[in-house]
């Protein structure tokens, strides 16, 4: 069992979790013309906290994640609320294709797990209508103390260079922007900020 599926059912008990879903929908609303006729795929949708929250703005979203446990979440809340409009599915993207296409694709602090960010983005670009529209909010780049110097991953990215590697791929109208501030105790026992950007993006 990996992290995301040990921390699965605790998940939505750290406040700054919704918080920081709060202010990306906000960013993301403000940023995007959303439609009720439109389709979305939220990449890496942990408990789904982000597509609950923009789910009356969509016709359906597609809440893909990799993490079993973190999907079993997402039925729970679907079924205990009674949403009709939230298809939860375990995929893992990085190792597998996905023929399917949506008007919207978002993701929140997932970028910054995945190995080969040119890949995955190029994959998002495919699933992508023509016109449609994405949405990628990670960290800036930081010093390594928000996973903490085990972590395998991107320790954040710089924004401009993200933005760069979506035009190669052929997006256009891209902008990014200060989206949210975590406030982090790090192993240090030190209280850091750590931003958030949001980069939006149409095909």
């Amino acid at each position: 069992m990996n992290y995301f599926d040990e921390a699965a059912k605790t998940w939505e008990n750290n406040p700054i979790h919704l918080e920081r879903s709060e202010a990306i929908a906000f960013k993301l609303k403000q940023k995007i013309n959303l439609k009720p006729d439109m389709t979305a795929l939220e990449f890496g949708a942990g408990t789904g906290i982000l597509g609950f929250l923009l789910k009356d703005n969509l016709s359906e979203i597609t809440l893909m994640d990799s993490s079993p446990e973190m999907v079993k979440v997402m039925e729970e809340k679907i079924r205990n609320r009674e949403v009709t409009n939230l298809k939860p599915v375990c995929f893992d993207l990085v190792k597998s294709e996905c023929n399917n296409t949506f008007d919207l694709i978002f993701s929140q602090m997932v970028l910054h797990h995945i190995e080969n960010v040119p890949s995955i983005l190029a994959k998002l670009y495919g699933m992508l209508n023509h016109g449609g529209n994405i949405a990628i909010a990670d960290l800036y780049l930081e010093d390594g103390t928000f996973h903490g110097r085990d972590f395998n991953g991107h320790y954040g990215f710089d924004d401009e260079e993200l933005c760069d590697i979506l035009e190669s791929l052929g997006f256009k109208n891209i902008q990014s922007e200060l989206c949210f501030v975590i406030n982090k105790l790090t192993n240090a026992n030190v209280i850091k900020d750590y931003p958030v950007f949001i980069i939006t993006a149409e095909k």
